[in-house]
């Protein structure tokens, strides 16, 4: 049998590069992306074929998908992991937030999966979609992330739908918390946002509580991503995978606990309970 390959996108570190590792530890051919240059030389001294990849690139998803076609005779899995969160108030970060955090959490799953296609209905592969729980359960603070990570799973519901016809098996991955740089990109993302002008100032506090809650008890990266890779392999893949700590809980809170009562909590644990 030829050699499995497998396609992972924002490998730089934390879940991207974590999976990368895992997948190649398990045969699989492994090409890994990452956006910034200086990142390429790590992958590539690992033994990944490393690729630099703006996934907002519609020109170089094309070229990606060329060389590809010429160098592999298909695609088994691609795992559009590529992602970020944006933390602050809504309303200071405004509509080109929004934007930016859509662009890449969000519209990118589209375009990678579609430059893709070709190479994954020849092998009759799978897509990966590294979603969130906070997609599920929303927290103040993070308005543009949960809205992105819900907007990633009714896309994945209608992906796994569409590409059925074809035998490429759809999967969302919705993690609870990982150890990964995560939350520390997502404070620095914070900071930048955070001004004296902003009405929110003065529970700025509360706002950098909720960049770093990613990374309260988080589950190892590589036990995420070895749980993951086992589901791959499954005989029957689930459509829905939930790994790390809260995966469980939060989704279940948010079904269970009344509206109003979880908005007291949350607005007392992010210090929106007085007024300003």
């Amino acid at each position: 049998m030829s050699q499995p390959t497998a396609l992972i996108t924002g490998c730089s570190s934390g879940i991207g590069r974590a999976l990368a590792e895992v997948f190649q530890q398990a045969g699989y051919r492994v090409w890994a992306t990452a956006r910034k240059a200086e990142d390429l030389a790590a992958l590539q001294a690992a033994g990944f074929d490393a690729v630099q990849l703006d996934v907002n690139d519609g020109q170089a998803l094309g070229q990606l998908a060329e060389r590809l076609a010429t160098e592999i005779d298909g695609l088994d899995v691609l795992i559009n992991n590529a992602g970020y969160g944006a933390m602050g108030p809504l309303l200071d970060g405004g509509v080109e937030a929004m934007r930016r955090q859509f662009e890449t959490n969000v519209f990118s799953i589209v375009g990678v999966t579609r430059a893709m296609f070709p190479l994954l209905r020849r092998n009759k592969g799978l897509v990966v979609n590294i979603g969130s729980v906070s997609g599920v359960l929303v927290t103040p603070f993070a308005g543009a992330y949960c809205a992105s990570k819900a907007a990633v799973h009714a896309l994945s519901d209608a992906l796994r739908l569409e590409l059925a016809p074809f035998a490429i098996d759809v999967m969302e991955v919705q993690p609870g918390a990982i150890a990964s740089s995560f939350g520390a990109n997502a404070s620095r993302e914070a900071e930048q946002l955070i001004d004296e002008a902003s009405p929110w100032w003065p529970i700025r506090e509360g706002i950098r509580a909720r960049a770093n809650a990613s990374q309260d008890n988080p589950t190892p990266v590589t036990h995420f991503a070895r749980n993951l890779l086992a589901a791959v392999q499954e005989r029957k893949r689930p459509t829905l995978l939930r790994l790390g700590n809260g995966s469980r809980s939060m989704p279940l809170i948010a079904a269970l606990v009344p509206r109003r009562l979880l908005d007291a909590v949350l607005q007392k644990r992010f210090g929106l309970n007085r007024s300003l």
